[in-house]
């Protein structure tokens, strides 16, 4: 079964290749998407988080799933000095950078609930996978039409920061300006939630985000500082010598 769907203003692609696993379960997989983006966006006015961010809601009226958010966020803040952070002065609250690999990650444990063993799920470019192996691709920082690794996964997830598709987007919270110093940062982890998260708050850490990341236990780091230098931890899983291409 294959499935594209543009959810969260990015497509999310879904392969699976068990037999007995039907439409139903993508179904669920994306209403559940839906919700999310309903419930979590900063742009929806009507939204949970903006209902809260304008003090109609109090932290005993929000919903669990939002409480595990925000305790992640938190969380994330405390472990990286306030570089990552998500409630930046003069701007509105947006959990975007956890809710999203947290959100895709559940739907991936909806898949296996169902009785998925083989799929992938690929949520503009942050991807899970299951029964492999997978070949996934890291895209090149500066030319969208290259790769700078490729990937060798077998369960697990690889999310990417970056300042290619939204430019300087991510901002160190302890200086309130656009994160410099990395043109890409990607993870792989157990889960998109950690995968994502750590990488957007490494990025947004600067060049000691790369070993900041490497410490966490169960991450494995591939990055391209603004020298166009790569970093990479042993045991990131890449095939072959497709690094060295990041440096050309």
């Amino acid at each position: 079964m294959r499935r594209v769907e543009h959810v969260m203003g990015f497509p999310v692609s879904l392969r699976v290749d068990d037999e007995g696993i039907g439409e139903e379960t993508a179904d669920g997989l994306f209403t559940w998407l839906r919700e999310v983006d309903a419930r979590f966006s900063p742009f929806r006015p009507d939204s949970e988080v903006c209902r809260y961010d304008r003090g109609e809601l109090q932290l005993p009226d929000l919903s669990p799933d939002l409480t595990k958010v925000l305790d992640l966020c938190e969380q994330y803040r405390l472990a990286t000095g306030g570089a990552f952070d998500v409630r930046l002065p003069g701007r509105p609250l947006d959990p975007c950078a956890v809710v999203k690999g947290w959100s895709v990650q559940r739907a991936a444990d909806l898949l296996t609930a169902a009785g998925a063993r083989r799929f992938v799920l690929n949520a503009g470019g942050d991807v899970v996978v299951a029964g492999g192996p997978w070949r996934v691709g890291v895209r090149h920082p500066e030319h969208a039409d290259q790769l700078c690794a490729v990937l060798e996964l077998t369960d697990g997830a690889v999310a990417t920061s970056a300042r290619y598709e939204r430019g300087d987007h991510i901002i160190d919270g302890r200086t309130g300006r656009p994160a410099t110093g990395l043109l890409s940062l990607s993870v792989v982890a157990d889960s998109l939630t950690e995968a994502d998260a750590t990488a957007t708050a490494a990025f947004a850490m600067g060049t000691e985000g790369v070993d900041w990341a490497a410490a966490r236990p169960g991450c494995e780091v591939f990055a391209v500082d603004t020298d166009r230098r790569v970093r990479r931890t042993p045991g990131f899983p890449v095939v072959g010598d497709t690094a060295a291409a990041a440096a050309a």
